[in-house]
């Protein structure tokens, strides 16, 4: 049963005489919970509904295309609350992030819904055997996992979470109902690294085709570790071994099954100093949004767009100067492909500026965890021309803040008010947002 916010004028759901507040109770005989069950049992095209108004109950009916939407809105996008995390996980981000900070970034989600509806990760520790059958029934595919292990024993140490080695055997009940599994590993140093790695791999390797693919990436640490589990960074050659050791688990995957599966992140090569692999090692990019190939895939559409510069010029308006902020982990990346296109037009100059994380410490060196402070403190003073760009993913999904809470407006006026802008990580656009044309 969830309650009704708002009724859209004109859907099937208004023409049918439900109204704001109304309960909904079921669709077609079913009980609604949540988001899975309202959107799975409304494909129906005959839709009955049940619901309650004033403590009273009654029914509409009504028919309706596949896949159209009925106009009925709710509380929250769920229909009921996140499901918290209940794991203590030794490596958890949220753990080591200091206090102060808005509410909302100290929420441990680990919610099999928002895997179907938002991509998060999830660990199954949540899932009892009703939750698994009902992911199978709606065919709820795919669903991202943080496996981290599989090694039942040690994700139970890793995850803090006595039922963590046991839900293990719900990845086999879900492969073999024919749901697709993206997997991540979040390697820490010691732990489930190497000899735990390989049998990770061949473990998970088993599923396919279930299995599309896996993500290791190294454990993020800031300096806010007070009291946690002791736990230290990759140095550069143990960054090129597990290069080298998922490599070569990929490439034996590519031979049997057409497909390597699995890949390091972006901040594995950048740690170790090495090249990143050319396009075609990365597939699909299947796992790009867990910063798998994203360097990769940036350059290759900012080659591409390149070719096409001569179409852009027209309304390039020079002598211009432009800043980029950026994190330590993109910064020679950013500056390669700057160095690019300043070679090439006449007029521009462009100043890239690496941020240094001092609120979470340096050792965390990608964009999406730089504040609006440490942007401002370490550019005040500065000659940035006639724009600053920053990556979007320094903002929250909404947009309008940094991590820290400063506006893009308040940036721009502890800058001197230059104009400020956040930028996608996309090739395309990051070569017309350095020139300024649209």
């Amino acid at each position: 049963m969830v309650k009704i916010k708002a009724v859209i004028p004109g859907g099937s759901a208004a023409h049918a005489g439900v109204r704001d507040g109304d309960l909904l109770l079921s669709i077609n005989g079913h009980e609604i919970n949540d988001v899975l069950d309202y959107r799975f049992y409304l494909t129906d095209t005959t839709v009955r509904l049940a619901l309650c108004r004033d403590g009273e109950n009654y029914a509409v009916r009504f028919t309706k295309g596949e896949y159209d939407d009925v106009g009925l809105e709710f509380e929250t996008p769920l229909m009921d609350k996140k499901h918290t995390c209940a794991n203590r996980c030794v490596f958890c981000f949220i753990d080591q992030m200091p206090k102060g900070m808005r509410e909302s970034l100290y929420f441990k989600d680990d919610d099999d819904r928002l895997s179907f509806l938002h991509g998060n990760y999830v660990t199954l520790t949540n899932l009892k055997d009703a939750d698994v059958e009902r992911l199978i029934t709606m065919h709820i595919s795919p669903v991202n996992i943080s496996v981290h292990t599989t090694n039942p024993e040690l994700r139970v140490k890793m995850m803090k979470n006595r039922r963590a080695g046991e839900v293990l055997s719900y990845l086999r009940r879900l492969a073999d109902a024919g749901i697709a599994l993206c997997t991540q590993i979040v390697l820490c140093k010691g732990l489930n690294d190497g000899a735990e790695l390989e049998r990770s791999m061949h473990d998970l390797a088993a599923y396919y085709p279930a299995l599309r693919s896996c993500a290791i990436v190294p454990v993020g640490l800031t300096k806010h570790r007070e009291g946690l589990y002791p736990l230290e960074l990759f140095s550069p050659e143990e960054c090129a071994e597990v290069i080298r050791q998922v490599t070569a688990f990929g490439d034996a995957c590519l031979k049997t099954y057409g497909t390597r599966l699995f890949y390091c992140s972006d901040e594995f090569y950048v740690r170790a100093g090495l090249p990143m692999p050319t396009e075609d090692y990365y597939e699909d990019y299947s796992q790009i949004e867990n910063g798998v190939g994203m360097l990769t895939s940036m350059r290759s559409e900012f080659e591409f767009e390149l070719d096409y510069l001569e179409d852009y010029l027209p309304d390039f308006r020079a002598p211009r100067v432009v800043s980029i902020a950026t994190g330590a982990a993109a910064y020679d990346h950013i500056t390669s492909l700057c160095r690019a296109i300043e070679s090439r037009v006449d007029g521009l100059t462009i100043q890239v500026h690496k941020i240094v994380n001092h609120f979470f410490g340096e050792s965390v060196t990608v964009a999406g965890l730089l504040t609006g402070k440490d942007v401002a403190e370490q550019l005040s003073g500065l000659t940035l021309g006639d724009e600053l760009l920053f990556p979007a993913v320094m903002l929250r999904a909404d947009g309008d803040v940094f991590l820290d809470d400063m506006t893009p407006d308040e940036l721009s006026d502890r800058l001197g008010k230059i104009p400020v802008r956040a930028t996608k990580s996309d090739g395309a656009e990051f070569l017309k947002a350095v020139l300024g044309v649209h």
